[in-house]
């Protein structure tokens, strides 16, 4: 998963993550724990989050 610039730090998406793999400061960082399930992507309200290539 990547954090794009869109990113505002609102944290919603870590409310989702079900393998605590969000990190948020002043943005959020996808962590290690990551399964790259989607869900975080899915309920961004910033649409920040995508999937990487």
């Amino acid at each position: 998963m990547k954090v794009n610039e869109n990113c505002v730090g609102c944290g919603q998406c870590t409310a989702f993550c079900k393998k605590d793999a969000i990190i948020v400061k002043s943005k959020a960082y996808i962590t290690d724990k990551c399964v790259e399930c989607g869900i975080c992507a899915t309920y961004c309200p910033m649409k920040a989050i995508e999937v990487a290539e």
